[in-house]
């Protein structure tokens, strides 16, 4: 092998385009159905350093027709209980959901395996009538421990969730739709525009109360209203809330 062929560097596993208010960053592995490996985990917290820094929307997506078939089968295979206990997957699908903005994910043919539990880190899933999601971990000797075993209950409840991650069935998108786990089906030539469509929705809105809206959405239960209170009196003080309640005020007037 000469010297050129062995530094030709290995495609970037994630292609990200950036733009003022929002990022698109979409798994881009074609060649393995954009399996997760270490390589895209690696560039997914590069990209959640960069969007806790300078907060703005997350769109996910993949490339070619698929989100992502699953975590790296060869990479699984060869980890043992240490890197079972580094939560390789969990914790960068932990710093996704907890990402200042919120997370959109545009979900098309498969999301299995890590790759949905990267889609269930996401705040608004939307997806094509191609979308086929489940959790078969178990068929493969593990379970699914990057969010799924506990995530999945939070949206679609637990009799659902026991039955999906018991029974590793994967289910198509009509269901998805019916379950709650996507919030609307697109064509897949509409997929991302409808994606950017939430995003301008959200983007008009004040960045600070829709982080605010976010992060007192994932806390617990007994968090609330004081954590609502405490966000809302910061708010109240804001200049951005007297323009915008002036601004309405003003075209009410019209």
């Amino acid at each position: 092998m000469s010297d050129a062929a062995a530094h030709i560097e290995a495609p970037e596993p994630l292609r990200v385009e950036r733009r003022d208010d929002r990022v698109v960053a979409t798994l881009d592995r074609p060649d393995r159905r954009n399996a997760i490996d270490q390589a895209t985990i690696d560039a997914l917290h590069e990209l959640c350093a960069e969007l806790e820094a300078e907060p703005r929307i997350l769109i996910l997506t993949g490339a070619d027709g698929v989100f992502a078939s699953g975590a790296d089968i060869a990479q699984l295979r060869d980890r043992r209980a240490e890197d079972a206990l580094r939560g390789i997957n969990a914790n960068a699908f932990i710093r996704i959901a907890e990402l200042p903005m919120p997370v959109i994910a545009a979900l098309d043919g498969y999301a299995l395996g890590g790759g949905a539990e990267l889609a269930y880190a996401a705040d608004i899933r939307i997806g094509t009538p191609s979308l086929k999601m489940g959790n078969p971990e178990t068929g493969l000797g593990i379970l699914a421990a990057a969010g799924a075993s506990w995530r999945l209950k939070e949206i679609v409840g637990d009799a659902r969730a026991a039955e999906l991650l018991l029974t590793g069935r994967t289910i198509d998108a009509d269901e998805a739709l019916a379950i709650g786990l996507v919030s609307s089906l697109h064509d897949a030539d509409d997929l991302l525009p409808a994606a950017h469509a939430i995003a301008d929705r959200i983007a008009r809105n004040d960045p600070a109360a829709t982080m605010a809206t976010k992060r007192v959405f994932r806390l617990p239960r007994a968090a609330h209203p004081d954590a609502d209170l405490a966000e809302q009196a910061e708010l109240f003080e804001s200049p951005e809330k007297e323009r915008r309640m002036t601004e309405f005020l003003e075209r009410r007037k019209r």
